[in-house]
């Protein structure tokens, strides 16, 4: 069994939630992904699609659309968890790195780090 399920959050749409305790370091969730290179960027730019992927490539050029959960997790300026594009793997691999309470939303800093306060394309509201 899975440790995260979708809910919606009332606020933002689905987010994703821990189905149980969830300590710091666990990886979370594997992403499988499939990769659009950059050449097709213009194109994923004009579908709702693209607000649910991933820069990817060594140089961060293509565009990955993670699949299973991966897509579902909202942002936060202070996240509880964090990802990793899995290059090798073909995958986006989702770490806590709090610990993390059952029923407790599961969240990401979309800017990639953390700790990066950047803007983004929306309006956020943290």
């Amino acid at each position: 069994m899975k440790p995260i399920y979708i809910k919606n959050t009332g606020k933002y749409g689905r987010g994703i939630y821990a189905a149980r305790d969830i300590k710091i370091g666990e990886l979370i969730e594997e992403s499988p992904v499939f990769v659009s290179p950059k050449t097709e960027r213009k194109y994923l730019k004009k579908t709702v699609v693209f607000d649910y992927c991933f820069n990817w490539g060594e140089n961060y050029e293509d565009t990955a659309i993670a699949l299973g959960y991966g897509s579902l997790f909202n942002h936060s300026y202070n996240p509880n968890a964090t990802f990793i594009n899995n290059l090798a793997n073909l995958t986006v691999d989702f770490y806590a790195i709090a610990d993390i309470k059952e029923g407790e939303e599961i969240t990401i800093n979309y800017n990639g780090e953390p700790e990066d306060k950047s803007p983004l394309w929306f309006e956020v509201i943290d």
